[in-house]
């Protein structure tokens, strides 16, 4: 239900809201999609992304380069490929995205886990439960195995607590940091409520049991927030989700997502009251994508994943290569491998490190797109040369002074041929390449 104090964007909602909505609430549009969701309307358009219906994938599997299928489970890389296969051909963007969210906000990594096919269950985890309650999303990562082995949940034991997954639970999942919400206490205290997860090997199996044993529970009497109970781990999540302090966080956190700038103090306490309604991830997604600010605001850095999926949906491209993965390393964001259990910084998602990245990224997806100039036919200047390169990206709105850049840079580039007959064919073939890697890194690109 929409709280009434929650403003709603009243403007004109045509194809660049449209975009800017595809682009925030998932990874760009495909062609004509963009055209199709303005079609609906705001209200429309935000409840087919909320309510999308079974997950239909469109277009070629995956496959390594040399044509085999992609092993996600098994094969370094092919799991950082494998998502990225869903978020270029899902039907169900914002689920997706959602799971992207989910991942950071919960961030675990291979690099502890040390099982592709944990990390597997946990996005899966993600991708089922990323749009309903936030309270049972908190109890299954609680007892998701792997997080059980990224944050020591089976080495906490009872006379031995482990505090690490009771402190990030507060700091981190559901609290927040430095806002007086919790003590060491708490921590020390919540730990105890956590005990009793065991992992064993099944021989029969072949694999791990990851399992709640009440024997090895600690079933005393515990002190959390000022109140005591002989907590377990139900009640550790309970009491975080249910503290004073946890709406506020949690609004102040997913918005942050989706939108660049902090919100309004009463846009802040409207979400609130929509979140503490029933713990709903869903109503105060849908408040956040149909805010103003979203519409009017400032544009927003589009995670390194999000850009290069996007990129990909944009010419209808699929995976052909697992050479992905290192590339989302050297851009900052391989998926599966968050830097640490606060996520990825994405004040770093364009310094002079990850820029390079992107950068070869766009080369990556150009490579099997590359004009070749010995087989330029005619001469063409630079209007026809741009436009063509702005047709292949699915004519992507630029600014005006971006516009007149890569304008100037077409320009002076094909001058240089002179009249030298068989420059005046081969540089409007290399002028287009080269506006065609611009273009993708252009602000406009790089940025929703």
């Amino acid at each position: 239900m929409r709280c009434v104090g929650t403003p709603v964007y009243q403007g004109k909602f045509g194809v660049p809201q449209a975009e800017r909505l595809l682009w925030r609430a998932g990874f760009g549009p495909r062609p004509g999609e963009a055209e199709a969701l303005a079609k609906l309307g705001l209200h429309g358009a935000v409840h087919a992304l909320l309510n999308p219906g079974n997950e239909r994938l469109v277009g070629p599997k995956p496959h390594d380069a040399k044509g085999h299928p992609l092993a996600p489970a098994d094969a370094w890389g092919h799991d950082h490929c494998w998502w990225l296969d869903r978020m270029i051909r899902t039907s169900r963007p914002l689920v997706e995205r959602m799971a992207l969210v989910w991942h950071d906000w919960f961030a675990t990594s291979n690099s502890g886990v040390g099982s592709q096919k944990l990390m597997l269950a946990q996005n899966e985890l993600f991708r089922s439960h990323g749009l309903g309650s936030f309270h049972k999303l908190l109890l299954d990562v609680t007892a998701n195995p792997a997080m059980l082995l990224w944050l020591n949940g089976i080495q906490n034991e009872k006379g031995s607590p482990n505090e690490n997954y009771a402190r990030e639970m507060m700091e981190l999942f559901t609290l927040g940091a430095d806002r007086g919400a919790y003590t060491e206490r708490d921590v020390r205290e919540q730990a105890r409520a956590l005990t009793g997860w065991q992992n064993r090997w099944k021989p029969g199996r072949g694999d791990y049991d990851f399992h709640f044993d009440p024997a090895e529970h600690d079933t005393g009497m515990k002190v959390v927030f000022r109140k005591s109970g002989h907590y377990d781990w139900h009640s550790a999540c309970k009491l975080c989700v249910s503290h004073p302090a946890h709406a506020s966080f949690f609004v102040q956190k997913l918005w942050s997502y989706f939108v660049p700038t902090a919100p309004s103090h009463a846009t802040e306490v409207a979400l609130e009251q929509i979140y503490r309604q029933d713990l709903e991830v869903r109503p105060v997604l849908q408040a956040i994508l149909e805010h103003p600010v979203l519409y009017d605001g400032p544009r927003m850095v589009k995670p390194p994943i999000v850009h290069l999926a996007g990129l990909l949906r944009r010419i209808g491209a699929g995976i052909t290569t697992t050479d992905w993965a290192w590339i989302g390393s050297l851009s900052g964001q391989q998926l599966f491998y968050p830097p640490n259990v606060a996520g990825w910084d994405d004040t770093r998602w364009l310094d002079t490190a990850t820029f390079r990245g992107r950068w070869i990224g766009v080369e990556r997806i150009l490579q099997d797109h590359r004009l070749d100039p010995a087989k330029g036919k005619k001469p063409a200047d630079a209007d026809t040369v741009l436009r063509r390169a702005l047709v292949f990206w699915n004519k992507p709105p630029l600014a005006d002074a971006t516009h007149a850049a890569l304008m100037h840079f077409a320009r002076t580039a094909l001058a240089d041929a002179g009249k030298d007959k068989w420059k005046q064919l081969q540089y409007p073939v290399l002028v287009e390449n080269a506006l065609r890697q611009l273009i993708a890194i252009s602000p406009e690109l790089q940025t929703a």
